[in-house]
């Protein structure tokens, strides 16, 4: 990460713009490190943020100014594209087993029960897959979905998760809000924009709306 200065041309003081090179990943630590950034960024082709914008042509550029949420994953880590507990919607087996899970979403209990797999999302790619379909990194709120497809629906499923026609399906619920809190039964796998960040049993997902600024 890179910053660069930049004068407003309306006289205000410089600015900062931090240059980010790379995938979701690495803009998501980048707005760790540095909160309310207006970033460069420059994205590589593993970046789903960057296919929701529109933004994964060459160069891979915001052409106006962009308004971004972030998701605030437990007190210190952010996403900026998708948060999965459990096993990845794309990666969902036969063999994988069920949980119990309880989901609030907005201080309202949208699930308690088995589960597989709880997906928060800021954007809607998954690995190039459009896995959430009405969301939006811009739109104000987080999209919540809950996973507990039976063992013999799920090939057809994930057949379907390329073009978002996965949804509705009676076994995966769907909710929106600003914050979640999640609670397994036991330690789950952690994903964060693409990386496994280990395993967790209680977790709670805010959204900073309109946090981050992609400039040209």
């Amino acid at each position: 990460m890179t910053p660069d200065s930049e004068r407003h041309t309306d006289g205000r003081s410089d600015q900062v713009i931090f240059g980010v090179d790379g995938g979701d990943r690495e803009l998501a630590a980048a707005i760790a490190r540095h909160p309310g950034l207006r970033v460069r960024f420059t994205a590589d082709a593993s970046s789903d943020l960057a296919k929701a914008l529109g933004i994964a042509g060459e160069p891979p550029r915001v052409r106006a100014p962009v308004t971004l949420d972030v998701l605030h994953v437990g007190e210190t880590a952010r996403a900026v594209n998708m948060v999965v507990l459990g096993s990845p919607p794309d990666r969902l087996r036969l063999c994988h087993r069920t949980r119990h899970c309880r989901v609030d979403v907005d201080g309202r209990t949208v699930h308690d029960g088995p589960a597989t797999t709880v997906v928060v999302a800021n954007g809607e790619y998954l690995r190039g897959l459009d896995v959430v379909p009405r969301g939006h990194p811009g739109d104000g709120r987080l999209e919540v979905h809950v996973y507990a497809v039976a063992a013999g629906q799920r090939r057809r499923m994930r057949s379907r998760l390329a073009t978002g026609t996965h949804l509705p399906h009676p076994g995966i619920s769907t909710s929106q809000g600003t914050q979640t809190t999640i609670q397994w039964e036991r330690p789950v796998r952690l994903e964060g924009d693409g990386v496994d960040q280990g395993r967790i049993q209680h977790l709670e997902v805010s959204l900073g709306a309109g946090e981050v600024t992609l400039v040209p």
